[in-house]
């Protein structure tokens, strides 16, 4: 490896523990909000894009505060997932100390745009989303180290990312933008799952108690399907709240690889075979993402 690839000060070494293939987590509940906006005519070109790239940034900002506090709790010894730059050497604990502050820091400050377009219920939402997104592995309660990971995707990139970003628009919080939050949560949900399926050993034998280590092997593998495949129960009720079977079932063109995904999962693989459905998941979520905001849109 050359020294060009190890300098701290790289932008690949950042690019990598930015870690894009988890991107559409952040991607997915601004597309599918917005949606929602649009199909009202409220959508503006400008709040979009802020909040895009506020989401991103947050995303961004809890990957790299993931990295650093996994590394100070030492629960990255035996690391059986992509390569965390700090434990590799790759940045040191104080360089991305820095990182976590500087890209927080940044998504506040689209956010103080994106509270005088929305107002003060997105100021409370943007606190909450930042605290959370360090308080998920980092603070004297570290949710993912207590089983609260899960829950904590569902609510931050699902329900209140979707029905938040809908909020900047319409300054109303409604019943359509609640069932489409719900199909975004549970897929942004699975990521997390086969994340911490595969880590279950070695984050057992260091003290992290995540949902997945708290409930074993096997109900993790169910939990991963009642997620991937429940999400296809959604689209249905949104065409019973407008009325019309119309566009809704767009997003069932990604059915088959949902069915897929959890019939490899089913099967038991296990260790570092589980990264490629990581990233297989966070493609499903993607995708599905899409065609449910185009079915919002043409509904």
């Amino acid at each position: 490896m050359s020294n060009s690839t190890l300098n701290p000060q790289g932008w690949r070494i950042w690019w990598q523990a930015a870690r894009p293939r988890t991107w559409p987590a952040a991607i997915v509940p601004v597309l599918v909000g917005s949606a929602i906006a649009a199909r009202s005519g409220q959508f503006q070109g400008l709040p979009f894009l802020a909040a895009l790239l506020a989401s991103l940034l947050i995303q961004i900002g809890t990957n790299y505060a993931n990295d650093l506090f996994d590394y100070l709790k030492g629960a990255d010894r035996q690391r059986q997932g992509p390569t965390r730059v700090v434990q590799s050497g790759l940045v040191t604990p104080s360089q991305m100390r820095h990182a976590v502050i500087f890209v927080f820091g940044s998504a506040a400050l689209l956010g103080v745009y994106l509270i005088f377009v929305g107002g003060w219920p997105i100021a409370i939402i943007g606190v909450l989303s930042i605290l959370a997104g360090i308080a998920y592995t980092g603070g004297p309660y570290p949710l993912a180290y207590h089983g609260l990971g899960d829950l904590f995707a569902f609510l931050f990139f699902g329900v209140i990312a979707v029905m938040g970003t809908a909020y900047i628009f319409t300054h109303q919080f409604t019943a359509p933008s609640l069932v489409a939050s719900l199909p975004v949560a549970l897929l942004v949900t699975a990521i997390i799952i086969v994340n911490n399926l595969r880590d279950i050993p070695t984050d057992a034998a260091v003290g992290k108690r995540t949902f997945a280590v708290m409930i074993g092997d096997r109900n993790t593998r169910r939990e991963y399907t009642l997620c991937v495949l429940g999400a296809y129960l959604f689209p249905i009720g949104l065409a019973a709240l407008s009325g019309s079977i119309g566009w809704w079932w767009l997003p069932f063109f990604t059915l088959p690889r949902a069915i897929q995904l959890v019939r490899t999962v089913l099967q038991g693989q296990v260790g570092p075979s589980l990264n490629r459905m990581l990233g297989q998941t966070a493609q499903l979520h993607l995708w599905f993402g899409m065609a449910l905001a185009l079915s919002i849109l043409v509904s």
